[in-house]
C-alpha cells in the first residue's frame, strides 16, 4: 500500500477472534507482512508467549518489525495509549504505520479485563484522526469468556474472524467512565480527609503497604500515587474525600471517593505536556500503580489504585 492510499483509508481498529496457534498466525502473519511489503512501520505489543511464536513464523521478515511485551508496556492498560502516542511521534509522517496489541488475553484479572475493554474504546477516541493507523487486537476465543469476547464487539468498530470480518453490531463509545466499580469483598480501612489530612493519608497508606509486604519502592510508590489523588480531591473534589484500603486477591487496593466529577475520559492516560499546570497527579499514579481505575458521575468520583504483592 503507498502512502497516499494509507493517508486516504482512515484509522482502523479491529478485534481478531482466533482459537489457537494456527488460526493465530493465519490471520496475524498476513496482516503483518502485508504492512511489511508496503513499507509500514510495524509494530506488535504481545505477551511473551506470543510474541516468540509470531517472531518464529515471520522469520526474517521480523527484523522489520518493532516488538514491545505486553508484560511490561501494557501490564497497567492506561500506560497503552501514551506508549502508543510517544510510538507514532518516532514515525515517518509520510508513511502508514500498522499495529498488533493484544492487551486482553487470559489470565488477566478481572479488573484488569474491565480496564483493557475501557482502554480499546478509548483508543477509537484518541487516534481517531490517525489516517495512516491501522491496529489489530487478537481476542483467544479458546481461552477468554464470553462476555471478555462481547466486550471486543463493543470496542472494536470492525470484528474479523478466521473467515472474514464485518462491522461490529455492538460497537459504542457511550458511558466510558460512569457505572460503579463492584465494592469490596473484604472489610476496608477508612479515612475521611480534608487539606489538613493529607500526612495522615501518607502514613495509613505506609503502614498498610508494609502490612502487606509490599518493598520498599512499591510501597513509596504507591504512597505518593495516593497522595497525588488525594490532592486532586482537596483541590477539584469539594475540599474532602474518603479513603478506603482492604487487601483483595493478592492485592492492596487503595480507593479514594470524593464529591467532584470528571469528564475527560483520557485523564491520566496521555502524557501531561511540559506547560501543563495541572492533571498530571492520574498520570503519575498510572505510572507507578499496577492498575488504576476511575469511575466519575453525578455522585462523584471514585479511583482505585491496586498494587499486588509479588509485583
Amino acid at each position: 500500500m503507498s502512502p497516499q492510499a494509507a493517508q486516504a483509508r482512515g484509522f482502523l481498529h479491529e478485534a481478531f477472534f482466533y482459537a489457537g496457534n494456527d488460526e493465530f498466525l493465519a490471520g496475524t502473519v498476513p496482516y503483518l507482512e502485508e504492512g511489511i511489503s508496503a513499507g509500514e512501520t510495524v509494530l506488535v505489543v504481545l505477551p511473551e508467549p506470543r510474541m516468540r511464536l509470531l517472531r518464529e513464523a515471520l522469520g526474517c521478515a521480523a527484523e522489520a518489525v518493532e516488538f514491545w511485551h505486553m508484560g511490561v508496556i501494557g501490564r497497567n492498560p492506561g500506560r497503552l495509549i501514551s506508549a502508543w502516542q510517544d510510538f507514532l511521534l518516532t514515525c515517518d509522517p509520510e508513511k502508514g504505520v500498522r499495529g498488533l496489541g493484544e492487551p486482553i488475553s487470559p489470565g488477566r484479572s478481572a479488573a484488569e479485563l474491565e480496564e483493557c475493554e475501557l482502554h480499546e474504546l478509548l483508543v477509537n477516541l484518541v487516534f481517531a484522526e490517525e489516517r495512516a493507523l491501522s491496529v489489530m487486537c487478537p481476542y483467544d476465543t479458546s481461552g477468554l469468556a464470553d462476555e471478555v469476547l462481547a466486550g471486543a464487539e463493543r470496542s472494536h468498530p470492525v470484528c474479523a474472524h478466521p473467515h472474514g470480518k464485518s462491522v461490529s453490531p455492538r460497537y459504542s463509545l457511550e458511558a466510558l467512565l460512569e457505572g460503579p466499580l463492584p465494592p469490596p469483598r473484604r472489610p476496608a480501612v477508612t479515612l475521611p480527609f480534608g487539606k489538613a489530612d493529607l500526612a495522615m493519608v501518607r502514613h495509613l497508606v505506609a503502614q498498610c503497604a508494609r502490612s502487606a509486604g509490599l518493598g520498599t519502592r512499591r510501597n513509596e510508590d504507591l504512597v505518593l500515587s495516593v497522595c497525588e489523588v488525594a490532592t486532586n480531591s482537596v483541590q477539584h473534589g469539594g475540599g474532602r474525600g474518603t479513603l478506603d484500603l482492604w487487601d483483595e486477591d493478592g492485592e492492596l487496593i487503595c480507593a479514594i471517593r470524593d464529591e467532584g466529577r470528571i469528564e475527560d475520559p483520557l485523564v491520566g492516560r496521555e502524557r501531561p505536556r511540559p506547560d501543563q499546570a495541572s492533571g498530571r497527579g492520574l498520570w503519575i499514579a498510572n505510572q507507578l500503580c499496577d492498575l488504576v481505575q476511575i469511575r466519575s458521575g453525578r455522585s462523584g468520583t471514585e479511583v482505585r489504585l491496586r498494587m499486588s504483592f509479588d509485583g
